[in-house]
């Protein structure tokens, strides 16, 4: 059977009443469109030429799931040890910016690769960071210059992208900019696969590290790895563990920027702010900013590359300003956004385990093609295979009872007539 069909079935057999029943195909549109995100992980098309107002709402991270998939390219490598590639997805909502905290209506849910959520969002939040410290900066130096410098018009003059809390952001800065010599890493570093540990002439092997999922999901992290690839993730060990500076120091690893992505109560505006006139009133600046709202360029990026489900939440942003490719290509998205949104909740609801394999029924899971068998499922067989073996020992005594006790009845009967 073709490997890649076999994974699609798999996937159906999750939804089925028990684990064990036998698979079943289908050669409708859902099913082999299903098979093909599974097995390619194309989960739609780019609109690349979409253009859509998305400055009323916000970016909130919902889960990171991976999934392990069939691999020609591993299936064709006489050295690989699986034919089981890893695909790593993020699920987020882009939800209305005043209610973005609770996002239970008007919103709409996307899958996209790992690997563009975080270049997308991580890019943004450094800039955000960078004119965060530089606003700190500049104004610190004015009041230093200008002891009787009016704080809160120059506190206005020099924001660039965020309202920075000037109590605060200089002891914060001071620590993002000392970072190393404090014995940190930032975590955003590990973005990419790369080695840890060269094992050298120990005969160990080596170890690489890049971002992974947490057990359920809420939380993005740093893992070990034991290919360069990052597909086998090794639980066992702790990436900290091999982090060293040039002096051989062990150091520690910082997710504060890496949390401002995947926080729970965290949502990022794709409303693109203004840098502010000092020039102008408060008034005049505020009817600038109306007029010169844009979506930022990392929920654009986000929303063009993303699979879609938003007919089924009620998502009301879908004007593409009268751009006849976009529409063209987002009804083709409409077409599937139904299989999508299957695909979205099949993520959602435990289909996969923390290291991708599929889970049946929260039991058995594929294991590089094969069969692992839980600790329930062991001693259901168990206790199966021991009440079947007493019930065989029960009936053995029964039956020895009943023959003897028909002998002595004969007996006794066979002495009366003597």
């Amino acid at each position: 059977m073709n490997f890649k069909l076999a994974l699609s079935f798999i996937v159906a057999a999750t939804a089925s009443a028990t684990p064990f029943s036998p698979a079943k195909t289908s050669n409708s549109p859902k099913s082999k469109y299903l098979s093909k995100l599974v097995s390619s992980a194309q989960v739609t098309r780019k609109l690349e030429e979409a253009e859509i107002d998305l400055t009323n709402y916000a970016v909130k991270f919902e889960q990171c799931q991976f999934v392990k998939t069939y691999s020609d390219d591993l299936a064709e490598d006489e050295d690989t040890d699986s034919v089981l590639q890893t695909q790593r997805f993020v699920i987020f909502r882009l939800c209305p910016d005043n209610y973005c905290s609770s996002c239970n209506s008007n919103y709409g849910e996307y899958v996209v690769d790992l690997e563009s959520y975080l270049e997308a969002t991580v890019q943004y939040q450094q800039e955000i960071q960078e004119a965060m410290c530089e606003a700190c900066e500049e104004y610190y130096e004015n009041m230093q210059e200008d002891e009787d410098a009016d704080e809160d018009e120059d506190g206005r003059k020099k924001r660039r992208l965020v309202d920075v809390d000037y109590d605060s952001c200089y002891e914060e800065c001071q620590k993002i900019e000392n970072m190393e010599e404090n014995g940190y890493v930032d975590a955003v570093n590990f973005l990419e696969c790369q080695m840890i540990y060269d094992p050298e002439d120990d005969g160990k092997s080596a170890l690489y590290a890049g971002p992974i999922c947490s057990s359920n999901g809420s939380k993005i992290k740093i893992g070990v790895f034991q290919d360069e690839e990052c597909n086998a993730v090794d639980s066992s060990k702790d990436v900290e563990d091999y982090l060293k500076d040039e002096d051989g120091y062990q150091m520690k690893l910082s997710h504060a920027l890496l949390k401002t992505i995947y926080a729970e109560d965290t949502c990022i505006s794709c409303l693109e702010p203004a840098e502010e006139n000092e020039d102008e009133d408060e008034d005049e600046d505020e009817d600038a900013e109306e007029e010169a709202a844009e979506t930022t360029e990392m929920c654009q990026e986000l929303y063009n590359m993303a699979a879609k489900c938003e007919d089924s939440h009620g998502f009301e942003a879908s004007v593409w300003n009268g751009n006849d490719d976009a529409a063209a290509d987002y009804a083709n998205q409409e077409e599937q956004e139904e299989l999508v949104c299957d695909y979205i909740s099949s993520l959602q609801s435990g289909t996969y385990d923390e290291s991708g394999e599929i889970v049946v029924q929260g039991g058995s899971s594929t294991n590089g093609g094969g069969a692992k068998t839980t600790g329930g499922q062991k001693f259901a067989l168990t206790f199966f295979i021991l009440g079947t073996a007493g019930l065989a020992v029960y009936a053995a005594m029964l039956h020895s009872k009943l023959t003897k006790g028909g002998k002595a009845d004969l007996a006794n009967q066979g002495g009366a007539m003597a």
